[in-house]
């Protein structure tokens, strides 16, 4: 059913498309070309979800430091599993262990604080229903913070080709009414460019751990409609109408 939807609005959206394209259009006396640019979006309920997650530890001895963001690492990776997220999807994304200074106005020197050491974990959520019970795993786990939550879908491939046939079509749409109502017809198509898809997803920042512990219930996140745009320009042979 999604699928028809998504179809009947990327149809609608292109017939928008074709009236609001025009004044990018272009066809200048002497020339034998019409320069065309349109876009067409597709909708669609993504199918996957993806944040970064954080947990530190501080420690005079970088060692120490070192030992106590394992010992953190070892449980998040245990509580994801319990969540059904499997390690491939726990990956590692940074890791650090750096001196902390702090600087004293009164004698104006840096004062060393300790080492902090700093895991990075990229989660990647397969299954939506998931994605709560995920983000309540890694904050019970020692977590700090859930950064950069965002959706895409496993068939973004097909989506842009979808988009992207629309967009062309619309540009040469725009180029045949362009030629007609120059007294000639189109021609063959000289040049088409395609610019980088464009998604249209909302990117949130989850709050810090101690929201989630306070929360009573578990978390729900409702990532709802994705938009993915795609932009074409292109350049067509004008032929007059003495070329007929």
């Amino acid at each position: 059913m999604k699928g028809h939807s998504v179809f009947r609005k990327v149809t609608i959206m292109a017939v928008a498309l074709l009236c609001c394209a025009l004044p990018a259009t272009s066809l200048r006396a002497g020339e034998t070309g019409i320069s065309v640019s349109a876009s067409s979006t597709v909708t669609y309920d993504p199918d996957t979800a993806e944040f970064s997650t954080t947990v530190e530890a501080t420690d005079k001895d970088a060692a120490r430091a070192a030992s106590k963001v394992a010992t953190l690492w070892s449980e998040l990776q245990q509580a994801l599993r319990k969540a059904g997220i499997p390690a491939a999807d726990a990956s590692s994304a940074s890791y650090t262990v750096s001196p902390e200074w702090e600087w004293n106005s009164a004698n104006g020197k840096r004062v060393f604080k300790g080492y902090k050491a700093r895991h990075v974990v990229r989660v990647v959520v397969r299954d939506l229903g998931k994605l709560g019970g995920a983000i309540d795993a890694v904050v019970g786990a020692g977590a700090g913070t859930v950064d950069g939550l965002s959706y895409s879908s496993s068939r973004f491939e097909s989506l842009r080709t979808q988009a992207l046939e629309n967009a062309v079509k619309s540009a040469r749409h725009d180029a045949e009414v362009m030629a007609r109502a120059a007294g000639g017809r189109l021609g063959q198509p000289l040049e088409l460019q395609y610019g980088q898809p464009q998604s249209d997803y909302p990117v949130m920042r989850a709050a810090m751990a101690e929201g989630f512990k306070a929360a009573p219930m578990p978390t729900d996140v409702e990532p709802g409609e994705q938009k993915l745009t795609v932009s074409v320009s292109s350049r067509w042979q004008f032929v007059p109408a003495s070329g007929k």
